[in-house]
């Protein structure tokens, strides 16, 4: 007896067979039971997933002598012949090469017939956007007013290329690639049926290279099974089906994340040794790396990732020793890498100098750490009283007979007694604006009169925005609270007038120093432009003149 391959061994007779297809089957089972059966079905998906079994299996459940039925008993005769593709009742076409008119209109026309001795005469139209322009046009006559005693079943894979108006006279059904689990699970039955001995490694391997489709799938074990017999070792499938081994994925990334340039370089020459191609390699390395990514970003990585329950432990135990932006940052130069090897000549010299980069790379802290830790810096300056003490001048001695001054007025600041650190009320205010960016920005407006931890004088312009703001009770409120903090002990906080008619000048605020610094550089460059010999001889000899200048 000749010897029948696994994927037509193993085809579903029923609709509880199908492998992942399951929101197909029960809409379909629920329609025969109703009695709410169309006359014309559009099945789509990728290739080896059930589209042309199910239209079998439904041929075999609206014909079968105990139905219409659910599901078909495959006992009676006419369940044999659709199933053995004898029946003259349902027809298998392919859309490929019965693509003209004259094909269509006999189909039409031998339509308008009774079964012979069925209930209902099926065509099962494979690849149907094959057909042409006008052979979809003498369809569409048809599947308008059709027979009560015909239905059709239509299966493709680019449904995009069916016209809209016979999309719209069909029941589409869309059918989804298979996920890895299932496929193991169904290659796990057929072993033991087969009385195979396998692996789950070697089970997955299989059943990624299958790639969702259950017919590639089987077609991969078939060749498997003539190559290692009944006992199939995991080296033997790697090499045979060309799927890149997960170990040497996983000890390259290992070797990459510890910084270990001699192991990633051994890792390219076992890739080169084993005669994978190395571009394929790249790719199966960055869904390595994205499978680290998605497993340290999301709760459920399950729900995303198409892997075995083996590996998705296997990476979540190398993926929790890194942070997300290391494991990013690595895969963007895989990435970067793979798109230049479509157009060099030496794609493992590539591979080898993006991993010896990756390799170098150093490990991203967290910003909220990098806070901490600049809160820490700020707080250490604080308590260092000679960087932020500004001793206040001390007043002459007194004369005998001379009565003291009377203090001055609050709007009226000792400008001229104070020596301030210009850099350490940046430092304040910068602290300020982190905890308040309102509050933060109004101090930048600000001129520092006095400055040191026991006080702190503001002065703003008369009549301004700024001083109205500081003003308020609950602006300096908050603001003596970041004080104390970033003093580390109780500060006075005391808002200052300044008056245009004042004849000693205030400090400068952060925003005026800011823009006296843009100014400055703007002259700068435009002194420098104006200068240039090439410029003057430009504007020599074309007459023009200099409108604006951009800083590039």
């Amino acid at each position: 007896m000749s010897y029948v391959v696994l994927a037509r061994k193993y085809r579903p007779q029923t609709f509880s067979d199908l492998t992942g297809q399951e929101h197909v089957s029960r809409t379909l089972q629920n329609a025969i039971e109703t009695g709410r059966v169309a006359h014309a079905f559009l099945f789509t998906g990728a290739r080896g997933v059930g589209k042309t079994s199910s239209a079998r299996i439904l041929a075999k459940a609206l014909n079968c002598e105990q139905g219409p039925a659910a599901e078909p008993c495959n006992a009676c005769h006419l369940c044999k012949e659709i199933t053995d593709g004898t029946s003259t009742d349902v027809f298998e076409i392919d859309g490929a090469s019965n693509t003209g008119v004259d094909d269509v209109r006999e189909l039409r026309d031998n339509s308008r017939y009774l079964p012979s001795h069925s209930r209902y005469k099926i065509y099962i139209i494979d690849e149907v956007h094959m057909l042409s322009t006008n052979a979809f046009n003498a369809l569409l006559k048809i599947l308008e007013e059709p027979p009560p005693h015909v239905k059709f079943i239509f299966a493709t894979t680019e449904p995009h290329k069916v016209p809209i108006t016979i999309l719209s006279r069909c029941q589409r059904f869309d059918f989804k690639r298979i996920s890895l689990a299932r496929l193991m699970a169904r290659l796990r039955d057929i072993a033991v049926a087969e009385g195979i001995t396998i692996s789950d490694a070697a089970l997955a391997m299989i059943a990624r290279k299958g790639d969702g489709s259950m017919r590639d799938t089987l077609s991969t074990f078939d060749q498997v099974l003539a190559f290692c017999g009944t006992s199939v070792a995991d080296e033997d499938v790697s090499n045979l089906v060309g799927v890149v081994d997960r170990r040497l994925l996983s000890d390259l990334s290992a070797a990459v994340f510890t910084g270990d340039t001699q192991g990633a370089l051994e890792g390219v020459r076992r890739v080169d040794a084993f005669g994978y191609n190395v571009r394929q390699f790249t790719q199966e390395l960055i869904g390595h790396f994205r499978n680290l990514l998605i497993i340290r970003s999301v709760p459920k990585p399950q729900e995303i990732l198409d892997l075995a329950e083996a590996e998705l432990d296997e990476l979540r135990t190398q993926a929790s020793e890194h942070q997300p932006a290391d494991i990013q940052r690595r895969l963007v130069l895989l990435v970067q890498a793979e798109s230049g090897m479509a157009h060099s000549s030496f794609p493992r010299l590539l591979l080898e100098m993006v991993l010896l980069k990756m390799a170098a790379l150093q490990p991203v802290l967290p910003i909220q750490q990098l806070i901490e830790r600049i809160k820490q810096l700020e707080a250490g300056v604080a308590e260092t009283p000679e960087r932020r003490v500004v001793p206040p001048a001390k007043p002459a001695p007194a004369q005998a007979g001379a009565t003291a001054p009377s203090p001055l007025p609050e709007e009226v600041p000792p400008v001229a007694c104070q020596q301030l650190s210009g850099s350490d009320w940046e430092h304040f205010v910068k602290y300020c604006r982190e905890q308040s960016p309102v509050l933060g920005g109004v101090l930048e407006h600000g001129s520092p009169l006095q400055y040191g931890p026991a006080r702190i004088e503001i002065g703003f312009p008369e009549g301004s925005f700024h001083l109205s703001a500081m003003q308020d009770a609950d602006s300096l409120g908050r603001l003596r609270q970041l004080a104390a903090e970033f003093m580390r002990q109780a500060t006075t906080i005391s808002v200052t007038v300044i008056r245009h008619v004042e004849q000693t000048p205030a400090p400068l605020s952060l925003a005026e120093k800011k823009k006296h610094e843009q100014d400055e550089r703007s002259a700068s460059v435009r002194r420098e432009v104006m200068e240039h010999p090439v410029v003057t001889e430009a504007i020599r000899i074309l007459g023009g003149e200099i409108i604006e200048i951009k800083e590039l």
